[in-house]
């Protein structure tokens, strides 16, 4: 039985880093906002199931996975729950390592969120522009150096070397480290200009976990959605600039 991934179409967001360990799991998936309403899929389908009356635990918001009768959600959470079946995560305690490490890429992508909408997600980019430049200021200045340094120092501490954040073999928290990498070039392409120089390893990371044979193909597909001003990773020029 194929996953069902709920998450609005349009946009990689949040579902991309559920989408990136599917596919390099070669796992037969839905992408249930992206399928035709006939077919019982398509966003007002995804929308009943989060406004249900009837179905227990339903999600507050996507992405979500819907594995038989189980509702997962939560983007880190799935991935947790997918890990194991896809083998995407140790077997050991180490999963717990790297659910809280997903679980730092959680806070900044929130914090990369925030830097285009700053006081409200329900107001329009437009009108929040001035506190949207402090922010993204404040973000390439101090708190995405902080988190990059971190996530560097992770790499180079692993004791198996410093090809995967953690072990000797790839976890999602790979391919979501390459998402994350890839989005900050798309939002931020001056901040990040001398990423390479600052962070090897993340930068090595990025280009293997980009050549590997699923992943490359699926980049190449018609199922990865370009970044765009709608998604998390946005790039205003307003917002970019050189890091100090």
């Amino acid at each position: 039985m194929a996953y069902e991934l709920h998450y609005w179409d349009g946009l990689q967001g949040r579902g991309e880093f559920v989408r990136l360990a599917l596919e390099e799991a070669r796992a037969p998936y839905i992408d249930v906002a992206r399928e035709r309403a006939q077919d019982g899929h398509g966003e007002d389908a995804m929308l009943a199931l989060i406004n249900s009356r009837t179905e227990p635990h339903i999600p507050f918001a996507p992405p979500f996975l819907k594995d038989g009768d189980l509702i997962v959600a939560q983007t880190a959470n799935i991935l947790l729950y997918l890990g194991s079946k896809l083998h995407l995560a140790p077997q050991d305690d180490l999963r717990y390592v790297v659910h809280g490490l997903q679980l730092t890429i959680a806070d900044l992508v929130t914090e990369v969120h925030d830097t285009h909408h700053p006081i409200a997600s329900g107001l329009y980019y437009e009108d929040q522009k001035e506190a949207a430049e402090a922010r993204a200021g404040d973000f390439i200045d101090h708190r995405l150096p902080k988190f990059l340094g971190y996530f560097e120092r992770v790499l180079e501490q692993n004791p198996h070397g410093p090809r995967h954040m953690v072990g000797k073999t790839l976890t999602y928290v790979d391919l979501s480290m390459f998402q994350v990498v890839a989005g900050l070039h798309y939002a931020f392409s001056r901040a990040m200009k001398r990423f390479a120089a600052r962070y090897p390893h993340l930068a090595a990371l990025h280009d293997a976990v980009a050549a590997r044979p699923n992943i490359a193909d699926y980049l190449a597909s018609e199922r990865r959605l370009p970044f765009n001003e709608t998604g998390i990773f946005r790039h205003y020029p307003e917002l970019d600039r050189a890091a100090h």
